[in-house]
C-alpha cells in the first residue's frame, strides 16, 4: 500500500514542478495526469527522466475525457466520461493515445470516469455505456494495463452491478470517498463495503454534504468534511484491501499544504494499515 497525491492537484507547470511540490507535501508517489503529455505540453521522455531523478514514482495515471462540464450535478450527467456521442470518438482516440504512453511509464493501472449508468439494464444507455467502457478500456488491456472507474456519479450498489455485468478482472473501480459526498451517494464507509471486491486504488479526498438536496456537495481539506476516516480505514483492514491510495484536492489555493496537512491527520491511520510513505 503505496500512498502518493495526484498531479492535477498540484497544478504543476512543468515536471520539475510537479517533483518538487510532491516533495514539499512530504510525497514521492504520483497519480499521474497524461493530458499533458497527450496536449504536447510535456515531452514523455523528459518527464519519465525527471520524475526518476527526483525520486518520484509513478503509481498510476488518469485520463480525461472531452468535454466534461461541472457546473452542476445535471451538467456533469450530461456530460460527463464516455457518454455524449459528440465526443465519444474523440475520447476513443484519447484511449489509443494514451494507453502506449502507460507502458512507456510502466504504469499499470489508469483511472477515468465512465459517465453516469442508468440503473435498469432495459434503459438503451446502460448497453451503451457497456459497450463504450469495454472498448476504451481494451485499448488500455491490449497495452497489459487495468482501469479503474471513478466513483460518485452512482450509487455503489449501481456501480457493482454495473462491474458484475462486465465481467472483467481488468476493469476495477477508483474509490473516491468524497465523490460518494458531493454527488449525494450515500456513505463512503458503506460504499466501500459494497464496492472493495472491485476496488484498485483510493483516493485520500474530503467533503461535506450539500445542503440542498440535487446540489453539489463541497471539497474540503481532508479532516474537515464528511468523510468517517475511522470507518473507512477500518474497512480496509478487515477486507485486507491492500491497494494504493492517492491525495487529490481539487479546490482551493493552498494545495501543498492542505494535501501536507491531509497527510499528517491521517499519518496514524495510515501507518496502523501497513502504508508506504
Amino acid at each position: 500500500m503505496r500512498i502518493g497525491v495526484c498531479s492535477w492537484s498540484l497544478q504543476p507547470g512543468s515536471p520539475d514542478d510537479l517533483a518538487r511540490k510532491a516533495g514539499e507535501c512530504g510525497l514521492s508517489s504520483v497519480q499521474l495526469a497524461l493530458e499533458p503529455l497527450l496536449a504536447g505540453e510535456w515531452d514523455l521522455n523528459e518527464t519519465a527522466s525527471v520524475l526518476r531523478a527526483n525520486g518520484i514514482q509513478i503509481l498510476s495515471a488518469m485520463v480525461q475525457t472531452k468535454g466534461e462540464d461541472y457546473t452542476t450535478l445535471n451538467t456533469i450527467r450530461q456530460t460527463g466520461g464516455l457518454r455524449p456521442d459528440e465526443h465519444w470518438e474523440t475520447n476513443l482516440a484519447l484511449a489509443r493515445r494514451a494507453a502506449p504512453m502507460c507502458t512507456k511509464f510502466g504504469i499499470d493501472l489508469v483511472t477515468f470516469h465512465a459517465g453516469f449508468m442508468p440503473h435498469d439494464t432495459a434503459d438503451p444507455e446502460f448497453s451503451l455505456i457497456r459497450d463504450r467502457v469495454l472498448e476504451f478500456s481494451q485499448c488500455f488491456h491490449d497495452h497489459g494495463v487495468r482501469v479503474a472507474l471513478e466513483t460518485g456519479q452512482e450509487s455503489a450498489e449501481t456501480l457493482r452491478f454495473f462491474l458484475e455485468q462486465l465481467r472483467s478482472d481488468a476493469i476495477g473501480v477508483n474509490f473516491d470517498p468524497a465523490n460518494m459526498i458531493l454527488y449525494g451517494m450515500g456513505d463512503p464507509a458503506d460504499a466501500l463495503l459494497l464496492l472493495y471486491k472491485h476496488t484498485y486504488q483510493i483516493h485520500l479526498k474530503d467533503a461535506t454534504q450539500a445542503h440542498t438536496p440535487g446540489e453539489w456537495g463541497a471539497e474540503t481539506p481532508v479532516g474537515r468534511g464528511h468523510v468517517d476516516w475511522t470507518s473507512l480505514f477500518e474497512t480496509v483492514a478487515e477486507r485486507h484491501l491492500n491497494v494504493d491510495m492517492c491525495f487529490e484536492r481539487e479546490a482551493g489555493d493552498s494545495r501543498v499544504r492542505d494535501i501536507s496537512d491531509g497527510l499528517d491527520y491521517l499519518m496514524p491511520l495510515l501507518k496502523s494499515a501497513g502504508a508506504q510513505i
